[in-house]
């Protein structure tokens, strides 16, 4: 079984009132593609404006989401490869002094195969043990109800607290760990 990816691009076929619409994949070893129907003989009315408008204008963003909606994808193709490449980009919305305690908001535009533990574990450089520990002693919280929070996926509007109050030089040795940069 040879892999696809996504061609950011998108194939339309109109007859008469009713559309086809795919997206395209193309082989990564020689270049076949493969058409991922996103839907077939659907009326022109019964389509959202903003998704007729996407799909007719091939709007690669539109196009790049529809592409890691890992659940479509899964009910068309027999295998899904997740890789676990993404990219991290931290931003202070608000710095208060002391540090007493640091919030992580997470934004996560499209479907990531990560889990909470491995990427906070990375971020912070704590063991996933360690972060389990400050989970259970409520050092570590999140706007979760989940009690397996933790090992879940990342997805977008989950939010981190660490409680950092007992912790010894914590601007110097968290600080660079939240925003990214030496201090």
């Amino acid at each position: 079984m040879k892999a696809f990816q996504s061609s950011d691009k998108i194939r339309l076929n109109a007859n008469g009132r009713k559309l086809d619409a795919w997206l395209i994949y193309k082989c990564l070893a020689c270049d076949k593609t493969w058409n991922r129907p996103l839907f077939e003989r659907k009326n022109v009315r019964d389509i959202g404006p903003a998704t007729l408008d996407a799909l007719q204008s091939n709007d690669v963003k539109w196009i790049r989401a529809e592409s890691f909606n890992l659940d479509a994808l899964k009910r068309k193709s027999q295998r899904v490869d997740e890789f676990p490449e993404f990219e991290i980009a931290k931003e202070v919305l608000r710095e208060a002094a002391g540090w007493t305690r640091l919030e992580i908001e997470l934004m996560v535009p499209l479907p990531a195969g990560t889990r909470l533990d491995r990427l906070l574990a990375s971020e912070l450089k704590l063991s996933r043990t360690r972060l389990q520990t400050l989970h259970e002693k409520g050092l570590l919280r999140t706007n979760s109800d989940r009690t397996d929070i933790l090992r879940r996926r990342i997805r977008t509007g989950i939010e981190v607290m660490v409680d950092l109050a007992t912790v010894a030089d914590r601007e110097l040795s968290w600080g660079p760990l939240a925003t990214g940069s030496p201090r």
